[in-house]
């Protein structure tokens, strides 16, 4: 464990820090040489591409980095006061830096081969993590040899001889912008956590990011929950033409704009928060106007208006950066960013594409060319531009690498020439990055827009005006290859197109079927993992390696939960953004986070100083033009207002007012949210995994009712004479006999959920008793001579024996009636599994997984709920609710337990080798082979 002594050497301003430790500037030609990667599949990799003269290792990710506990911090700084927050504040930001215990065996093995080397090679990633990997190998190993930064943006062989041959130095400026990233999200992190300890939750945490992003998903909620739907009615009408066109199409549809010579009401003309229509220079339809105006349009001549032709022009969109792939993947594949990027990260690291953490997409000349080639070898010259196409960021900072993600290679392989190599996820991945990049050399896609504006007698109602539409491609271009959002480009393009038939002005056309619709308003929809990315790189915060791990951060720590693609705040990330917002708004202001972003990116160009800014920001800038936390620090405005914050006020969500007016609001207590009325004892719990805008006031009161029948005593059990008590708890209504245990306490009493058709209001202390007798043992196995249990389980009734278990068909009415001789013939039956119906363990059976086609569960297990596949098993996250969760969320599931079986060397699908019980020994016979 080491701390940075030598630091002072990297305050200058040079752009390049020379990572050689011995004489030589270039890479020799003689010796043995070490080569460090981060990952081992990127060890193996490289090494398929050197000689016998190379050692490939891998540092396994980062070998240094702040103590995460105090357990980690050297005995030398246990004693200062700064050594817990990994920082010396008071000199110079200075960082303690430490070699987790995880990491030491890494360690001392790289230290062992560099030994026998004659030269290092330090072949991290070309980005702000790799630079600063390479830089803590450099510190912690200390070589005696020469030393060479190796960089490249894809692994081939031509790419890793040219990276050997032109090796360059450590760029001291990345470093230190990891370095600061890092710092300040220790001081953030270190600084905010507490105070949401102490006024909201224990265990909380905040970042500097992941606050911003969660203040996002909260006030989208907040604006479904102040959502006032509005309804009102349009007119639809199916046209038919006199004259057909070219594809004998003579029927069209038309929708209804104008009415009377004002424009008919819309979504978009309502309030979203009182429901109440916005203008005055609109008609709102209501049910029977709408159907009295269909039913005179029924029997008029329509008479085409206008017609209006524009040619237009479709430009393929560029080359993929990291957060247009994870988007992307996440609309076509339905990936999250987290799994999009291991999947791209496993495709990098084996060879097939290019760096996969970029906002850059330019393409090399040699990416140009390899497509440009398959273009022409596809689809033709037809398709193929003049020139190459040329694609610039739009992003103000973009940096890391830089060129987009594409094919490896200076010729592509089309996706049918590696499907064999790769699985299901690396192939549907592979197949998106091929098209988009060839997609992007193309020409662009042209074709014809018609607008048709018609009008009818309405009688009373005045003269109604309707439109169409219609899209014909008149050459496909690079739709030909890619279309954002589609799987298919051929099937695509047939739904993109929309013919009317040939209408001239004046032309007379007859109604087929007019009808009267009515809509409802929508709330805004919920962020999912591609538009927030989307939202978040628009507005400059965070960088593309980050994406990914924010949103899985949040999700982890429970501040956003998934239902499908949708992301739904908890109501402690209600709590937590209330107490930001309202005392320390800088922090999960946007504007501010993106400058802060800016500011990284200037001390990775060496336009700005780290320590400096890291000063200024800790301790305030007494000359900064903005008041608040910039002229007071970070520091001193926790320090300063951390205990003027009304716990009560920051941790209730108000959803309106009860017929007597009082106050109804969620409030998020330490064991959780609850509902409460006013100020008084009133509240109940909220089950997990609740939709902030699905509460409601009728639900409150449900709850409310619910709460006030619980902590009821039923009576005394006959045989132990201890009170049975009906409660309520997160998961609903139950049975408990005896008292609560003490907190601390292992002893739990014994408790059972209600049955089917058991309620609150009418349960009996027989009900009661009936129920807490499960689990019951009917007595033993004549052939095993184990227990035969009955039980009620999540999935409902079964009996037990051993590892045998089978589910009782009868329900709840045969678990109260069955006897041994029963129970003993239904574990007699075959085991029922899949289609052929659940077993006992089956919580929830969710239909065939798209891609594998097996039959996809949620099952019950020794070690809580998990989902599988009949191969891949994974658990649910604590506290997830088993019933809730839908296909989408198992698939990801799934696949990150794939992820993480592929990075421990596993194969996930691999057949498992059956076992067999050693044979039982006769009496008598010898376990030693007899003689002759």
């Amino acid at each position: 464990m080491t701390t940075d002594a030598a630091r002072g050497t990297r305050s200058g301003g040079t752009r390049r820090r020379s990572a050689t430790r011995a004489s030589g500037n270039g890479a020799s030609t003689g010796g043995r040489r070490l080569v460090i990667v981060e990952s081992p599949a990127k060890a193996r990799t490289i090494g398929q591409f050197l000689g016998d003269d190379y050692i490939v290792e891998s540092s396994i990710g980062h070998i240094r980095d702040l103590p995460s506990s105090a357990a980690e911090i050297p005995a030398s700084h246990k004693k200062e006061k700064w050594a817990r927050l990994g920082v010396n504040i008071e000199a110079g930001f200075e960082p303690l830096y430490v070699v987790p215990p995880n990491k030491n065996e890494q360690v001392k093995k790289l230290r062992a081969l560099l030994k026998d080397a004659d030269e290092l090679y330090l072949a991290t990633d070309e980005d702000r993590e790799g630079e600063a990997i390479a830089w803590h190998l450099l510190e912690v190993l200390k070589p005696r040899v020469p030393v060479y930064r190796m960089v490249f943006h894809e692994i081939t062989r031509q790419a890793i001889e040219d990276a050997l041959a032109n090796p360059r130095d450590i760029d001291d400026y990345l470093v230190r912008a990891q370095e600061a990233r890092r710092i300040l999200d220790r001081l953030f992190g270190y600084e905010v956590s507490p105070v949401l300890w102490k006024k909201v939750a224990p265990r909380l945490s905040a970042g500097r990011v992941q606050s911003v992003a969660v203040r996002l998903v909260v006030e989208r909620e907040w604006q479904r929950m102040r959502f006032k739907a509005a309804s009102y009615w349009d007119v639809d009408a199916t046209l038919a033409s006199r004259e057909a066109g070219q594809d004998g199409a003579t029927t069209f549809g038309a929708r209804l704009i104008e009415l009377g010579g004002k424009r008919v009401a819309q979504g978009r003309d309502f309030d979203p928060e009182t429901g109440a229509l916005s203008g005055s220079d609109v008609v709102l339809l209501d049910q029977a106007q709408a159907q009295s105006v269909a039913e005179r349009l029924g029997s008029t001549t329509f008479v085409v208006a206008d017609v209006t032709e524009r040619p237009y022009t479709q430009r393929p969109p560029a080359p993929f950066i990291t957060s247009t792939l994870q988007q992307e993947a996440a609309r076509k594949l339905r990936y999250s960013a987290q799994r999009t990027m291991q999947v791209a990260q496993r495709l990098y690291e084996n060879g097939y594409i290019t760096y996969m953490r970029t906002d850059s997409p330019a393409l090399s000349s040699q990416a140009v060319n390899a497509a440009r080639n398959q273009v022409r070898d596809l689809y033709g010259d037809a398709y193929l531009p003049e020139s190459p196409r040329t694609y610039t960021s739009k992003s103000k900072g973009a940096q890391e690498a830089h060129e987009a993600i594409r094919p490896a290679g200076e010729s592509f392989r089309r996706p049918e020439q590696v499907a064999r190599e790769l699985d299901p996820d690396a192939q549907r991945l592979y197949d998106l990055i091929w098209k988009r990049t060839v997609a992007s050399q193309m020409r662009d896609a042209t074709g014809l827009r018609t607008q048709v504006r018609l009008s009818a007698d309405a009688g009373d109602h005045g003269q109604a005006t309707f439109q169409t539409g219609g899209k014909v491609i008149t050459f496909p271009g690079f739709l030909r290859a890619y279309v954002e959002g589609s799987d298919d480009p051929d099937a695509e393009l047939e739904d993109q197109e929309r013919v009317l038939p040939p209408l001239r002005t004046g032309e007379e056309v007859d109604p087929r079927q007019v009808d009267a619709r009515g809509h409802e308003t929508q709330p805004p929809a919920r962020w999912t993992e591609a538009s927030l990315i989307r939202e978040l790189e628009e507005r400059g915060i965070g960088r593309p390696s980050t994406y990914a791990s924010i949103i899985q951060t949040i999700q982890e720590r429970g501040y956003v939960w998934k239902k499908g693609t949708a992301l739904i705040p908890t109501f402690v990330a209600f709590a937590v953004t209330n107490l930001l917002l309202r005392h320390f708004p800088d922090l999960v202001d946007l504007g501010f986070t993106a400058r802060m972003e800016e500011r990284l990116d200037e001390i990775a160009e060496g336009e700005r100083e780290q320590k400096p800014w890291l000063h200024a920001f800790y301790f305030g800038d007494p000359d900064a033009a903005e008041d608040g936390m910039a002229r007071d620090g970070l520091h001193k405005t926790i320090d300063e207002g951390w205990e003027a914050i009304d716990a009560r006020a920051v941790s209730s969500i108000p959803l309106g007012r009860d017929e007597q007016g009082r106050e109804v609001a969620v409030r998020v207590g330490r064991y959780g949210p609850y509902v409460q009325v006013g100020d008084g004892e009133e509240r109940a719990s909220l089950p997990p995994e609740t939709a902030p805008d699905e509460v409601t006031i009728a639900d409150v009161e449900r709850l409310l009712h619910q709460e006030s029948l619980s902590d009821r005593v039923l009576g005394h059990d006959p045989d132990t004479a201890l009170p049975v008590y009906l409660k309520t708890g997160r998961f609903g209504p139950y049975f408990q006999l005896g008292e609560d245990p003490e907190p601390k306490s292992k002893e739990k009493p014994k408790r059972a959920s209600l049955w089917p058709g058991m309620t609150m209001e009418h349960v009996t202390l027989e009900d009661a008793l009936l129920a807490l007798e499960f689990p019951k043992v009917l007595g033993q196995h004549p052939e095993t001579g184990k227990d035969v249990t009955v039980q009620d389980g999540p999935n409902g009734p079964y009996v037990k024996s051993g590892t045998e278990s089978r589910s009782l068909e009868g329900g709840h009415a045969q678990l109260a009636e069955i006897t041994l001789e029963e129970a003993l013939k239904v574990l007699a039956e075959p085991r029922k599994f899949g289609r052929r119906g659940p077993s006992q363990s089956v919580l929830k059976e969710l239909g065939e997984h798209p891609d594998t086609k097996a039959n996809v569960t949620i099952r019950s297990g020794k070690f809580g709920p998990y989902v599988t596949d009949g191969t891949v098993n994974a658990s649910l996250p604590k506290g997830r609710d088993p019933q809730a969760l839908e296909m989408e969320d198992a698939i990801e599931l799934l696949a990150q337990r794939e992820e993480k079986m592929r990075a421990e060397g596993k194969d996930p699908r691999a057949k498992k080798p059956a076992t067999r019980r050693p044979a039982a020994r006769r009496k008598g016979t010898s376990t030693r082979r007899r003689a002759g």
